[in-house]
């Protein structure tokens, strides 16, 4: 009777065992490729395909005019006599903004004027002098050339060398007298012109077509004084992006890259746009700038200013509004690509698993640009060939596999 029971725990204990053990080994095989002694028996594989290798870089930034103008007091021209602008004006390159008070520089254009004037006449009598003088001198030589003295001796009527010299010498005394007239002409020309500058600068004008964002004719009662802009323009041209990128990000981007805007203020809305630039510059501070977002963490970090032109009509954009930038980086020409699970490296070499006819291939191959799923292969597999997912070290050339699952 005990040797029956003895022989029941045993098989008991048999069952127990073998039940545990295809446990084991069941649980394993859901997880990752199961193998025994003579090969592989499952694995997941994906096909090569051709991927366009674009990696989407998130950053943010704020809304700005593509260009503004401030105009500032400038205390050495005195009191603002005029404002030509109002508040939500629109402007043309050249239009007049404001005018200072020019009486003072008026009345000095005013008595130049009147001294030029005064100048040039004295300049017409002096050449009339000066003709007059050419014309008798002329005729004094021609009578002494053509009459001599007459038969009695006697000379009278008639000029002599010493009249002739005399006139000559008057002539040359009348036109320096000229010349220097003519000097004094021209200064106060070059007077005028200063003059006329001066008043020009007066009047301070648009350099570009835009809107009036501001007018304060109070600012000089202020504390803040010369802090403050007297008015405020900014450009009519479609409105840009502006903020700072990581020197992560920095080498990623290229000029013309296309942009996905999203202002925070529109839900589900999108503007497109292309990067205009990035700078080879870092920030002043060299730290996080206009709302960072990925690229290695704050504080270690470089950061560096970026544009971006928005192609889209803007007319619904306003100054300041914060968007958030998926940037489009990378070659948008499809290239041989597998995901990054397929890639092993053994000792600096690449390598793959490719199944074919039912055992594994190990192949080395060369690797080129990437994305966050899928790496460029530029030579050791093709198109359609399928690659082991998560490959381990037990794998090796021509195992045997005897299932395996195709990812899509």
């Amino acid at each position: 009777m005990k040797k029956k029971v003895w022989i029941w725990v045993a098989v008991i204990t048999g069952i127990l065992v073998i039940a545990s053990t295809g446990t084991y080994f069941y649980a394993k095989a859901g997880t990752e490729p199961v193998s025994n002694d003579s090969g592989v028996m499952s694995v997941s594989v994906q096909k090569v395909s051709e991927q366009e290798l674009v990696e989407s870089i998130l950053v943010t930034g704020k809304i700005v005019p593509e260009s503004e103008q401030k105009v500032f007091l400038e205390p050495e021209k005195g009191e603002i006599s005029e404002f030509k602008v109002a508040e939500n004006q629109a402007v043309k390159a050249g239009d007049p903004l404001l005018i200072y008070d020019s009486s003072k520089i008026d009345s000095e254009l005013n008595r130049a004027v009147r001294e030029k004037e005064l100048l040039q006449s004295r300049g017409k009598t002096e050449q009339s002098q000066i003709s007059d003088l050419t014309k008798r001198l002329a005729e004094a030589k021609k009578k002494m050339e053509t009459q001599g003295p007459s038969a009695e001796g006697q000379t009278e009527g008639i000029p002599t060398q010493e009249d002739v010299n005399q006139l000559a010498n008057e002539k040359v005394q009348q036109e320096m007298q000229y010349e220097s007239t003519k000097s004094e002409i021209t200064s106060a020309e070059d007077r005028i012109k200063e003059l006329n500058a001066q008043k020009n600068e007066m009047t301070i004008v648009s350099k570009m077509d835009g809107i009036i964002v501001k007018v304060n004719q109070n600012v000089a009662n202020t504390e803040a004084g010369a802090a403050e802009p007297v008015i405020h323009i900014i450009s009519s041209q479609p409105y840009k992006v502006i903020g700072s990128m990581s020197e992560f990000d920095t080498v990623k981007i290229k000029e013309g890259q296309p942009v996905i805007i999203r202002p925070k203020v529109f839900k589900d809305r999108e503007w497109n746009g292309a990067v205009e630039s990035v700078s080879q510059f870092p920030n002043a501070d060299g730290g996080g700038g206009e709302g960072f977002e990925g690229g290695g963490g704050a504080g270690n970090v470089t950061m560096y200013p970026f544009k971006v032109v928005i192609t889209d009509d803007t007319s619904e954009l306003r100054q300041g509004f914060h968007v958030s930038l998926e940037i489009k980086a990378g070659d948008s020409t499809k290239k041989i690509a597998i995901p990054h699970p397929a890639l092993m490296d053994e000792a600096g070499i690449k390598i793959v698993y490719v199944l074919k006819d039912g055992t594994l291939e190990r192949r080395e191959v060369q690797t080129g640009v990437m994305n966050d799923a899928f790496i460029e292969v530029t030579s050791g597999v093709t198109p359609g060939e399928l690659v082991v997912l998560t490959p381990t070290g037990e794998m090796h050339d021509g195992m045997e596999v005897t299932s395996y699952d195709e990812v899509e």
